[in-house]
């Protein structure tokens, strides 16, 4: 199987080369084709050119040196987090072996006696609060029963707090294994609002008339208390709209548009919503469907510029001042993953855009690995394996070094598609199934397990062999209440690098290695001197655990 980080232009290219020597001697050309395919296979992309050079001896090992900085401070993290969406509604209602197994990917910070992270820890989770597509089956115009919700909300207008019984069964799983921080956020107003009577879209139009606002405001408000109070989970967060960008007219899920007019309404008309009930969750917005959209216009005329729509005084849609909107503006990293320098270009200005909107701070609040990458990694297809990996790992970093998010949240934590969508997969079966670990889940949890809420990212400087290849990143953290130096490296490359840690502004010891490679799942190592290099495998994640003396 040839790997996703080949360019499929280089494998024709190597197929032509070869290929026409067959005739002349078969039994020669097969072995060079071979060859030539497996170094595809292992070769990323976006890796320097000196890396996708074949010879006789392979290239020496790099050397590295990792300079971090203390003293040099940036954003604190608040979460790592993916969503219950949609297929939680059945598997929360599996087996108990099975679903509390998944639970425990996905939320454990538990070890084994040899250091073994039994999941992820997630530190936030992302409850979909369903617009009642479910209810209408296949009147909804959704065909895919998997991607309809429950609503709690009645049509006569009365709630039924027992509903969507498979996310609430995931809810309590996560606080059962120390998430303290929710977030609840509709796809679509529930459908006794909307305008069409469905969970998505007409033509392009936002799906909530202007009067609608309060209702919606009260709704959202009504399931906080209600779920609070009927399974006792505290949401902290609220997401009033998703990617109000896109038309979500197909029927392919949930969705609607919104300006930056409507959104400022129901923000509003939220915001007194909550005080009325003095409830603490903050408002979330705006789930922009890429970066791009935070800081221009772009192709969305009033549905961009969204940092200066609801942050800057002088904007007719400013809500920064109201008293449950939190200083956070969030977006996808959708279609801004690559190539890599563009990646970094975008996130650059995006983070410019933040810093000059004194204490605001921005959330990637959802990705998967789409289609449309640059073709350096394709969406489609399933791939359980250390590819996608790999590219995930690096889009955490850009992220997190480059934009200063302070919370990195994933789209599916459990899929049933044959799309690079999930950190866990599923069969598509609503009462059992059998459940799929992927790589792409480890590669997160070389983050999410380690670096905990309040973590501090500090400065960190690459010097050495190429230090300047964007094959090899590396990002730390810096845990005060728990006395942790957490270093992140990523080694996109087809060879080992040796990389020594210079710790200015602190004494470290007892360096741990937590490795994910194609053979790997944030594998423990030995504890190491703090003068010891670390050798960072190809193809690899590797988070180091340093405690700070």
């Amino acid at each position: 199987m040839l790997s996703c980080f080949a360019r499929e232009g280089d494998i024709e290219l190597a197929m032509i080369k070869i290929v026409p020597q067959a005739n002349r001697c078969r039994a020669t050309a097969l072995p060079q084709l071979l060859m030539m395919l497996l170094f595809f296979a292992g070769c990323s992309a976006d890796l320097p050119q000196d890396d996708r050079k074949t010879g006789s001896s392979p290239l020496p090992v790099r050397e590295v040196t990792a300079t971090i900085d203390i003293a040099q401070t940036f954003q604190t993290i608040d979460n790592f987090a993916a969503s219950d969406a949609w297929a939680c509604q059945f598997v929360g209602n599996w087996p108990d072996e099975k679903r509390n197994a998944i639970a425990d990917l996905l939320f454990s910070t538990d070890t084994s006696a040899s250091g073994q992270p039994k999941g992820i820890g997630l530190s936030l989770w992302r409850f979909n609060i369903g617009a009642g597509s479910a209810r209408q089956g296949a009147q909804s115009g959704i065909k895919d029963e998997w991607r309809r919700a429950e609503s709690f909300l009645e049509e006569d207008g009365s709630y039924n707090w027992q509903q969507q019984a498979g996310q609430v069964w995931f809810l309590k799983a996560a606080r059962a294994r120390g998430v303290n921080k929710f977030l609840a956020f509709p796809n679509s107003p529930p459908v006794n609002f909307t305008k069409n009577g469905k969970a998505f879209a007409s033509n392009g139009a936002p799906n909530l008339a202007p009067e609608k606002y309060n209702a919606f405001a009260d709704y959202l408000a009504d399931v906080i208390q209600g779920v609070e109070r009927t399974h006792g989970i505290s949401f902290g967060y609220i997401s009033p709209v998703n990617e109000p960008q896109w038309d979500w007219s197909d029927g392919g899920q949930e969705g609607t548009p919104f300006m930056n007019e409507d959104i400022a309404g129901i923000v509003r008309a939220l915001n007194t919503s909550l005080e009325r009930r003095n409830l603490d969750t903050k408002i979330d917005i705006a789930e922009a469907g890429k970066i791009d959209y935070l800081y221009t216009s772009d192709d969305k005329p009033g549905r961009g510029n969204q940092i200066e729509a609801f942050f800057s005084n002088s904007s007719p849609y400013y809500v920064g001042d109201l008293s449950h909107v939190g200083k956070v503006i969030s977006a996808h990293s959708y279609f801004t993953s690559s190539p890599f320098e563009e990646a970094v270009a975008k996130r650059k200005q995006l983070a410019e855009k933040v810093a000059a909107v004194p204490g605001l701070a921005f959330w990637q609040s959802e990705y998967c690995i789409l289609g449309d990458n640059a073709g350096e990694m394709d969406g489609n297809k399933r791939d359980l394996g250390i590819d996608p990996a790999i590219y995930l790992a690096r889009v955490i970093h850009n992220d997190l070094a480059v934009a200063n998010a302070t919370a990195w949240q994933w789209w599916l934590a459990i899929s049933p598609y044959d799309y690079k969508d999930g950190l866990i997969y599923v069969d598509q079966n609503k009462t059992d199934g059998n459940y799929y670990e992927s790589k792409m889940l480890w590669a997160l949890g070389n983050y999410s397990r380690f670096i905990r809420p309040g973590a501090v990212r500090v400065g960190l400087q690459l010097t050495g062999d190429k230090a300047d290849d964007s094959s090899l990143l590396a990002s730390s953290y810096l845990d005060a209440v728990n006395h942790q130096l957490i270093t992140v490296a990523v080694n996109a490359g087809i060879h080992p690098v040796k990389m020594k840690l210079n710790v200015k502004g602190a004494n470290i010891a007892h360096v741990r290695p937590y490795v994910t490679t194609a053979d790997e799942s944030l594998q423990p190592g030995n504890s190491l001197n703090s003068d010891t290099e670390v050798t960072l495998a190809p193809r690899s994640v590797t988070t180091l655990v340093a405690n700070v003396q």
